[in-house]
């Protein structure tokens, strides 16, 4: 290839142009294509070193990516421990990290930041003029007419004290409504807690029964071997296996997608939230009356309470919109000053006539919005009654199904299986009675330990319902 470029580049080179016909010329065209030739060879050998070394060492991250690079090689170095939290541990941190929580801050920030704007006035006005004439001279700028004024917007009324006023109550219903928020939120993060505890719970029962499934197959198999029993049980025995293997991993994978539920709610960062919950789902029996929980509730809902909040903003609203029919004063003050005449001052005062625009629409519009706020407490006292109702009556039926798990039923499981054990090893049962023992204990835990999760979350419910702590 380099000796096809040198050949053409000579060619060109020797070419002679009719006009540069001197022997000088053409000795300085032929050192020009060779100086061009070594050129070309200097840059294709030269280029993929180039390319090679740009390849090999990228260009430093510089500002946030380098601090974000930084941070990522950090935890990959020095990974987060685990923190055991228990349900109260699990509430302080959601309140201080959740970033849904965080955000519905913002808005009461952006209230408060109202009530900033409502207590400012009006900004004064300075103008000035300048009366040009036609001729363009020296003399005719000397005699040019000055005019130099200021003014003030003057509110009536009382518009400023109004205008606080509905900054204030709409602060209000900002703060009601993100309390609505913390309330609603803390109640699904604890339903997630115990989730992860009755994952838990599932997990331990689901390895105890691996286990004894385990030392039933070896002692199956010992009893084989020894010709007591035929191969058909073992078999039998070998392919339930793999069910009792199967239900320990579903509940690992059940275990696991509850724990990140819970990490996520919490908030923070997600990748340094490892944390390992510390709890039970413990039984304690309630007696609730719904009159008590009725009353409770209506006094307690921070929704209840934001709808009340927000028919007194819309009564502030409504003065504010009344006193907005009166037109403000503009007071002004200025001099004229003219260089061969004695300077004028001046005094003036404005105000816009009503006649049109007298804020019909503004003031129709917050009386809809009090008409709407009215509505809204109406509906959420129905919504209140039948949440109290409904939470207390399922309370009673899941509190109903504890009970009768209660009565004895998780004894005689136990006992069944123990029974078979025994007579399995005094050869009067077999192993497919005791794999049957081993079947019934663990739905029926399984089945157990669902009804307490369902009892507590009913006792959530009913806490949701009533925005009051029922738990002892």
């Amino acid at each position: 290839m380099f000796s096809s470029i040198e050949n053409k580049l000579r060619r060109l080179s020797g070419r002679r142009d009719p006009v540069m016909s001197c022997e000088g010329c053409l000795v300085r065209r032929e050192a020009l294509g060779m100086s061009a030739l070594a050129g070309l060879l200097l840059i294709t050998l030269v280029t993929p070193a180039i390319l090679a070394q740009d390849k090999s060492s990228p260009q430093p991250l510089k500002g946030i990516n380098a601090d974000i690079a930084e941070m990522i090689r950090e935890r990959r170095q020095t990974p987060a421990a685990r923190r055991s939290i228990t349900i109260s541990d699990a509430v302080s941190i959601f309140l201080q990290q959740n970033l849904q929580l965080v955000a519905a801050r913002y808005d009461v920030d952006t209230a408060d930041a109202e009530k900033l704007t409502a207590r400012l006035r009006p900004n004064p006005e300075i103008s000035f003029e300048l009366q040009p004439t036609l001729e363009f001279s020296v003399s005719a700028f000397k005699e040019q007419q000055f005019t130099y004024g200021i003014s003030q917007t003057i509110e009536l009324a009382g518009k400023r004290r109004k205008r606080i006023d509905v900054a204030n109550a709409n602060a209000e219903v900002a703060r009601a409504e993100f309390q609505t928020t913390v309330w609603q939120m803390t109640s699904d993060l604890k339903k997630k807690f115990y989730a992860v505890v009755l994952a838990d719970l599932l997990i331990k029962l689901a390895k105890e029964n691996q286990s004894t499934f385990a030392e039933t197959l070896k002692h199956t198999t010992e009893l084989f071997q020894a010709g007591e029993i035929s191969g058909l049980d073992l078999r039998r025995l070998e392919v339930e296996k793999l069910k009792f293997d199967t239900d320990v991993a579903n509940s690992e994978r059940d275990y696991q997608i509850a724990l990140r539920d819970l990490r996520v709610t919490l908030g923070g960062d997600y990748q340094a939230m490892d944390v390992e919950v510390v709890g039970a789902l413990d039984y304690q029996s309630y007696q609730f009356s719904f009159a008590e929980l009725r009353d409770k509730s209506l006094a307690a809902r921070p929704d209840l309470k934001a709808a009340q909040l927000s028919e007194r903003a819309a009564d502030q609203a409504i003065r504010l919109q009344d006193a907005q029919r009166i037109p403000d004063l503009t007071v002004g003050a200025g001099i004229n000053q003219m260089p061969l005449d004695a300077n004028t001052f001046n005094f003036d005062i404005g105000i816009i006539l009503p006649v049109f625009d007298r804020n019909q629409g503004e003031r129709a519009k917050a009386l809809i919005q009090r008409r709407r706020a009215q509505n809204d407490q109406r509906f959420l006292t129905n919504q209140i009654l039948s949440d109290v109702d409904k939470a207390l009556t399922a309370l009673e039926i899941q509190k109903k199904r504890v009970e009768l798990y209660r009565t004895g039923v998780l004894t005689k499981v136990d006992d069944i299986l123990n029974l078979t054990e025994f007579s399995l090893k005094a050869g009067e049962s077999s192993t497919l009675d005791l794999l049957d023992a081993l079947r019934t204990r663990r739905e029926t835990l399984a089945s157990y330990y669902q009804t307490l999760f369902d009892y507590q979350s009913s006792l959530l419910d009913l806490e949701l319902a009533t925005a009051t702590p029922l738990q002892k």
